[in-house]
């Protein structure tokens, strides 16, 4: 994959060579993620950050990790803060938009609108989510998250067992990530949802095509035997009526005595986040916090580092990181008090 002045706008991208040399650049960031250097090799660089659909982590992190690379952010949030509310065009305003800014990060509710928007912009845009279609920067994340996760077990992607349970029909996380585990080798893939929000079955034949295992439950049973169990939010958001959405949350929940019961000891568990606290929700029960598997946070961690290596090589600076860096006073002198 051509990195510099390429726009990130599906998984489809990537392949197996260009996933790895995002996550060798995302290990060169982390001493600038966690403050202990700084680096100014995006000086003067701006970000638009466009987000007309809700957004924290996706938004701040992206925000996050432009600033760490030494540029400035000037965000855009909600469709009724925009010109978009007034009828103007995607593509008008990506040509005026892209001519503030030197790379642009969207998200949108409408499912290609990234792609639509990319049409008319005069920098690289990177997709943070269009509607209920892709998001590859929570999927890059995910994937960088299982590696590291299963590393510290000895084990490896390949040949991994992955549970993603909840609403596969409308989460675009789990597509986006099972569209890159299809570059990957002899995976077995377990789907837990009601039938309406079942995995599309057209990521399910590119699975079954690329040689792996898929299996379709509507409830857990037994020993799952899983290495990583994804659980996704009900995608409210998406369905025709709240009431439509309501009759589906809570039905499938992880809690402390659901995990020992069905998983793994070392069974690492994911979300994308936001998980659903809610009483009638209650995703990924608050007695989990301290298990040492639940791996959400460092998840969430992870995606400053992938998109501060998006950011470095679509703008080709991945080489020039530590040749603009400097110590962090601050971090310096907090550590050493």
């Amino acid at each position: 994959m051509k990195f510099i002045g390429s726009h990130v706008l599906s998984v489809d991208q990537f392949d197996r060579d260009a996933i790895e040399h995002v996550f060798r650049i995302a290990d060169i960031m982390e001493p600038y993620a966690h403050r202990r250097k700084r680096t100014r090799v995006l000086d003067g660089a701006i970000l638009g950050n466009l987000f007309f659909e809700p957004s924290t982590r996706t938004r701040v992190s992206f925000g996050t990790a432009f600033n760490l690379l030494g540029g400035e952010v000037r965000e855009t949030t909600g469709m009724e803060s925009s010109a978009l509310a007034k009828g103007e065009s995607l593509y008008d305003t990506a040509r005026v938009l892209s001519s503030y800014s030197d790379i642009i990060a969207m998200r949108h509710p409408k499912a290609g609108s990234v792609a639509e928007f990319a049409e008319g912009s005069r920098v690289p845009v990177i997709n943070g989510g269009d509607g209920a279609n892709e998001h590859p920067t929570q999927a890059l994340l995910d994937l960088y998250t299982i590696e590291k996760e299963l590393s510290h077990h000895g084990r490896s992607v390949d040949g991994m067992h992955i549970c993603m349970i909840g609403d596969l029909k409308y989460g675009r996380t789990v597509h986006s990530l099972s569209k890159l585990l299809c570059m990957f080798n002899q995976i077995r893939f377990t789907f837990v949802s009601p039938p309406e929000l079942a995995m599309p079955d057209s990521i399910v034949d590119a699975l079954e095509r690329a040689g792996h295992r898929v299996d379709r439950v509507e409830a857990l049973n037994g020993s799952l035997d899983a290495d990583i169990v994804y659980q996704t939010r009900i995608q409210q958001e998406r369905f025709a009526s709240q009431e439509e959405a309501a009759q589906y949350r809570g039905r499938f929940r992880l809690n402390s005595e659901i995990y020992t019961r069905h998983y793994k000891p070392n069974t690492v568990i994911m979300h994308p986040l936001p998980r659903d606290s809610r009483a009638e929700a209650n995703e990924l029960d608050n007695d989990l916090n301290q298990n040492p598997n639940l791996a959400i946070f460092r998840q969430a961690d992870n995606g400053v580092l992938i998109r501060m290596a998006l950011f470095a090589l679509t703008l080709g600076v991945e080489h020039l990181v530590s040749r603009y860096d400097t110590d962090v006073i601050w971090y310096s002198d907090k550590a050493n008090s």
